[in-house]
């Protein structure tokens, strides 16, 4: 009970009271709560555990998926240097393919120069001598052949030009490409491009059309190589033709020379037999009256004149062509000595001059040897062999025969025809 003239109630009352307003203000019980904090808790458990395996897993797959982009774009790179090494190979053997085009091609020329100097030569001059026309046709052939050759190889030498420019320029950008890395400049979005595909070829027909051009290359090569055999040939063929048409021609003037000598003595005798005649008819000339018949014997003896007169005339003819035909004959070995000492110069010029400058200019691979070849000679203590030197100190067989010939039969056609002169000037004296 309280004091101070206020109402109390008693305890017991008073716990009543809160038991019923606790009973009418409580949702949950103890264990709702507590079963309510277990299952909160489970599910941020739960949540933190499924966090930590997301987080786990993705941190996972960013390192995975770093490492096979990574993977593949090293994969990537090594595909680019294969390619890179492939584009050199087939370079490599464009360029070794192109310099023995281009050095063919140049020999072809300066052989096609030398088939055009030869017909220019023997072609003016010449004309008079059956023997070099023939020569002369093949020449003609094989100089139209030596020109549709050298398009031939030039237009193959353009194919590898080509092939070799596009080469380079794919070996650039696949190597650029090659080093181009995540930090380098220049590396930038292009939206797209993969959908782009701009390709006109795949590996095979690739390699395939740098080897048939190689091939191709090779093919003519060969071609040109045959066709300045022949030529070459021809040409050896042509100059012993010369040769021989020039000992013809000595042998002819010898024989020239002893018809004139004969005709000479012909008309010499025959010189004789008119005189006879004719002072026969003066002496007839001075019978006296009714003797001047016209006798046989008058008219045997102006049948005589006449005869022999019109014999000399003929000799007289013969001789004039005989001496027309020797001039020809001396014109023409004038032009076959100036056609041989030239084709003897020619073969010193090409032989010596031209050759020994290409000695002294070798190429690369040559040089190397060579180089090799003096620090071997330079360990073992002995001096290289200067092979250029004891070339241009000699003069070419060929020349010196050419010119031993000409002297020779022009010392036999002087003797021949001092020894035919000696005997026609002996038998005139017996005469």
């Amino acid at each position: 009970m309280s004091q101070g003239g206020g109402a109390t109630l008693p305890l017991g009352k008073l716990k009543v009271d809160d038991a019923h307003r606790t009973t009418l203000f409580t949702r949950y019980t103890p264990d709702d709560w507590y079963r309510s904090t277990l299952v909160s808790f489970q599910e941020s458990n739960t949540s933190r555990h499924n966090s930590e395996r997301l987080r786990v897993d993705t941190s996972r797959l960013i390192q995975d998926k770093y490492q096979q982009i990574r993977k593949t774009q090293v994969d990537t790179t090594q595909n680019l240097g294969e390619r890179v090494n492939d584009i050199a190979f087939w370079k490599s053997e464009i360029t070794h393919e192109l310099d023995e085009m281009i050095g063919e091609t140049n020999a072809l020329t300066d052989l096609k120069r030398r088939l055009e100097r030869a017909l220019t030569e023997t072609e003016a001059p010449l004309q008079e001598v059956d023997g070099i026309l023939c020569c002369q046709e093949r020449m003609r052939r094989h100089l139209d052949m030596a020109i549709a050759q050298l398009a031939s190889d030039r237009a193959a030498q353009h194919e590898l030009e080509r092939d070799l420019s596009d080469k380079q320029t794919a070996f650039r950008i696949d190597d650029k490409c090659q080093h181009l890395r995540n930090t380098s400049e220049g590396v930038s979005y292009f939206r797209g491009v993969e959908k782009v595909d701009a390709t006109v070829s795949v590996p095979e027909s690739w390699a395939k059309f740098t080897d048939d051009n190689v091939l191709r290359s090779q093919s003519e090569r060969a071609a040109s190589a045959k066709m300045r055999d022949d030529i070459e040939n021809l040409l050896i063929v042509t100059a012993n033709e010369m040769w021989n048409q020039f000992n013809k021609i000595l042998q002819e003037i010898f024989q020239t020379e002893m018809t004139i000598e004969s005709i000479r003595k012909a008309i010499k005798e025959k010189s004789a037999f008119l005189k006879v005649a004719q002072t026969r008819l003066d002496e007839r000339t001075r019978r006296p009256n009714i003797e001047l018949c016209r006798d046989i014997a008058q008219l045997r003896l102006v049948n005589e004149v006449y005869e022999v007169d019109d014999t000399i005339q003929v000799l007289q003819q013969r001789l004039r062509d005989s001496e027309d035909t020797m001039q020809s004959l001396v014109h023409t070995k004038a032009t076959l000595e100036n056609e041989l000492a030239i084709k003897a110069n020619t073969l010193y010029i090409d032989q010596e001059k031209c050759m020994s400058m290409r000695k002294s200019y070798p190429n690369t691979l040559r040089l190397s040897h060579r180089k090799a070849h003096m620090e071997d000679t330079s360990i073992c203590g002995q001096q290289p062999e200067a092979p250029l030197h004891r070339a241009r100190a000699q003069l070419p067989a060929t020349m010196l025969l050419l010119l031993l010939g000409i002297l020779f039969l022009h010392v036999a056609v002087l003797v021949l025809l001092f020894v035919s002169t000696i005997v026609s000037v002996s038998a005139g004296g017996q005469g």
